[in-house]
Formats: C-alpha cells, structure tokens, sequence
C-alpha cells in the first residue's frame, strides 16, 4: 500500500495551480525531439530550435569577455599573476574579492549582497538618472526573479478571506501569473492595446482595478518596459500617467526593467520609472517602487550565472526590516552572479585596457539584435495570415495569427488551446519551440505566439523560412 506523505491531493494546492509556460509541455517536447534525434531517429528537422526561452547564449551569443576574465580572476585568484589578463579585470577582481568574506567568492556575503557591489549599482542607477540612489535601497538577488518574488511575497495576508490583488499586464511574462498562483493572490490583467504596438491604456487598466475591487484588495501595479513577450517601449508620457494611476490609488509599483539596454526602434527611448518618478516630484517621488535589473538580458545574456538587483525605494522602514530578515533565510545571493553584476554596473571606462574591446563587443550584440528585430517583423509581416508589431525592444516578437475555424475545431477535439495545437504542429514539423501566446495571456478570440530573435542572423533566417512554409501549409490544410 502506497504511505506517501505527499500526495497530489494533499499538497499545496497553489503549487499545483501556477504555470510557467515558457517551461511546459512544449518544451517539454522538444527536448525529447533532440534525443530522438541523437539517438538516430528520422525527422523532418535535423536540429531542434529552441526559440521559447531568452537564452542568448544558448543561441550562439558569445560572452563579453571582460565579464568573463573578471569572474575567472575570483574564481582563481592565482590568475592575478596572469600577464595576460588586463589591469583593469584584475583590479575590478580585487575589489569584488576584497567584499568576501576571506577574500573568496566561495564563502557567503550579506544577505542583501556584497556592499561595495551594492554601492556600484547605486552610482550605476545615479549616472544613468541624474538623481540620487541609496546604497542601502539596494538589494542583490539571484536573477531579478528571486528580487519579484522576494517583495511580492510581501504582500501576502488575507484580511477577512480578501485577497491582496495584483495588477499585471495582458500579455505578461509568466513569472507573475505563476507568482501570484503560488502566494494565492489574486491576479488583475489589464490587456496591452495590440493597435497601438501595445501600449498601456489607461481606461483598460481602470476597467480592470474597478471590476477587480469586488473580489480581492489591489495592492500592486507591475510594468514590464521594455516589454515581455510584446517588445514594446513605454514613452515618457505613458510612464507619467501609469504613475500617476497607481498614485491615486495607492499601489505599490513593480517596475520590471530587466531589458533596458535592449532599446532597438528608432524614437524610442529607456526611461526609468525611479528617473521619471523623480522628476515628478511630490508626491510621486515618495511612492513605494521597486525596480529590477538583471544580468541575464541586455547586452549581458549571462542567464545560467542568476544576477541581478532590485532598488527598492520609499518602503516603510519596520517592513523593509521584515524583507531584510526574509531574505536572510536565504543566506545571500549566488557570489557569481553577483561578481557578474559588478562588472555591468563598473564597466571598463574610456582609458583603461579592456574599453575598446568590451565597447566593440557590447555594441556589436545590440546592433545585431536591432537587425535581427527588424528581420523578424518583415518576415512574420510578410506571410499571409500573420501580423507582427514592430519590436522597440527586449528580445522577443509576439505576432498574431488568423487559424481558420477548422484548425480551431481540431484544437478543440485535441482538447488543447488552438494556439497550443498550432505550436505543437509547428514543432512536430519543423522543430521550432515557441510558447503559444494563451502562455501569457491574449484578448478573447485572438491567437499569437511568443518567439525570441536570439538565434544568429543566419539560422534566423532559416527559422523564419521554415515558418513561412509551415504556417503557408498549415493554413492551406484546415482552410
């Protein structure tokens, strides 16, 4: 007889309620197609292109070399005899070494992070706003993910069987949805507006904070800019009046920033939501905000090394005591990722050994994004049957597609969302994982997908001719 103590009737019913699409069953898949292949099996594909996740070095990025050698230089102190390794990797080595405890990378930190760390990203934030960031406000985390969660969780308490609310936007990365599953939440969408290359609407998020008000207690507003899946980048103005609707009705904001180096279309421009709160002025600057940044994006892609920060501004003192004593459960962040996010705010400077070359190589993989942005939207907006904004930003396009009702009604008889079915057949045919735009959430009726423009120029170029031929025969089959 089975004695398990856990079992799927009694375990954490909120675990088994959240979704993190972007992992799931197709993915799932295609890492079964690759073994298959390996082990010799014949397909209509000879290589499985994971274009679901936004794992740059996964698609053929190359690392930035200086954050490279200063990690390599902790990793191996001994390294620091090495003539080969610049002057300026070995100073930035030292002063992340010198942070540690016994001078290893090896041994934990504060909880909150390496302070001489910590104090680089408050002179980082301070260059790049004009205004003036605490050290203190600063928090080191594992990835910017780990930062969400770790103030999301704040919010958790039921106050008469209400539950705290939290706004997110539609499409949204699944990180929230699974988050706000898990910590028994209640999520708030408010729908992106796909005519406007999904811009914030503010009667939309109205629409939504009003109907939401009868069921749960919104708390907290989250902006994703530049955006994930959409890649669109918020103008000032649309800022300033998020601002100030969270403003009015006391929301904490969450401003998800992990992508502000990928900034592509011309026009558009990063803007911070601390800068902009701070130009504000009262009472818009005394708002409770926490803003992230990670290592895994940008120009950076280090996703495997987990870095990343969160600034965390106006919280009330006795409830950042209480963050602070949360996290120490923790111990502290991985050491690496940390080292990693000292070498992104303290890059080489104009003069030192390593400036050219990491200039030439960080300039290199945004402009290669910026074409690759461009390719992706000429090609989905060239296949009939599809439309693709235009990507301002981040890494990722999320274009829509027309299914004729057939196809849908064979969806429905597999019983999986047409969008679903549609990226199953794609992967199945051509070995191209993507994650079905019901992933992250879409307006009734329409149906998109999620694909990233990580894989170099030219096996884009080949991804994007094998869509075309799928999504020309798939139509023609169920028209």
């Amino acid at each position: 007889m089975d004695q398990r103590v856990v079992t799927l009737d009694n375990m954490n019913p909120h675990v088994i309620k959240m979704e993190y699409a972007v992992r799931g069953p197709l993915v799932i898949r295609a890492t079964q197609l690759e073994k298959e292949l390996q082990a010799g099996a014949q397909k209509p594909f000879s290589v499985v292109t994971k274009a679901n996740i936004g794992d740059a070095h996964a698609m053929g990025q190359k690392p930035i070399t200086f954050i490279r050698q200063v990690v390599s230089i902790c990793l191996t102190p001994t390294l620091l005899d090495d003539p080969s390794f610049p002057d300026d990797a070995k100073q930035r080595a030292r002063e992340v070494m010198a942070g540690c405890k016994g001078s290893s990378l090896g041994s934990y930190s504060d909880s909150a992070g390496i302070e001489s760390i910590r104090r680089h990203v408050a002179s980082y934030i301070q260059a790049r706003d004009g205004h003036p960031s605490s050290w203190e406000n600063i928090i080191l985390c594992s990835g910017a993910s780990e930062g969400i969660r770790g103030i999301m969780k704040l919010m958790v308490r039921h106050d008469n069987g209400n539950k705290p609310g939290v706004m997110i936007p539609i499409p949204q990365y699944p990180l929230y949805s699974a988050s706000i599953a898990e910590f028994d939440l209640h999520q708030i969408g408010y729908y992106l507006d796909e005519s406007t290359n999904w811009g914030l609407d503010l009667s939309e998020m109205e629409r939504a904070y009003e109907e939401a008000k009868a069921v749960c207690t919104p708390k907290a507003l989250v902006v994703i800019n530049p955006g994930n899946p959409t890649g669109n980048v918020l103008s000032r103005e649309n800022i300033e009046a998020v601002i100030k609707f969270a403003h009015e009705r006391n929301l904490f904001l969450f401003a998800d920033e992990v992508y502000q180096d990928n900034v592509y279309a011309d026009g558009c421009k990063f803007h911070s939501f601390k800068k902009v709160t701070s130009e504000m002025g009262a009472p818009y600057n005394q708002m409770e905000l926490a803003s992230f940044m990670s290592c895994s994006k940008g120009y950076m892609g280090e996703c495997g090394l987990r870095g990343g920060y969160a600034e965390v501004t106006n919280m009330d003192p006795e409830v950042k005591t209480m963050y602070l004593k949360s996290i120490s459960a923790k111990l502290c962040p991985t050491t690496l990722g940390q080292a990693v996010m000292a070498c992104v705010v303290n890059p080489p400077r104009e003069g030192e050994p390593s400036y050219e070359q990491f200039l030439t190589e960080k300039k290199g993989v945004l402009s290669s994004l910026a074409q690759r942005a461009k390719m992706v939207v000429e090609a989905f907006n060239s296949v009939p049957g599809m439309s693709c904004n235009i990507v301002q930003g981040a890494m990722y396009a999320f274009p829509q597609i027309m299914l004729p009702e057939k196809a849908i009604a064979a969806a429905r008889k597999a019983g999986q969302e047409p969008d679903v079915f549609y990226a199953f057949q794609l992967l199945e045919n051509t070995g191209i994982c993507i994650v079905p735009g019901s992933g992250f959430g879409q307006r009734p009726g329409t149906y998109h997908f999620r694909t990233t423009i990580l894989p170099q120029p030219e096996m884009l170029k080949t991804m994007l001719e094998k869509f075309r031929e799928f999504h020309t025969k798939f139509v023609e089959q169920y028209q």
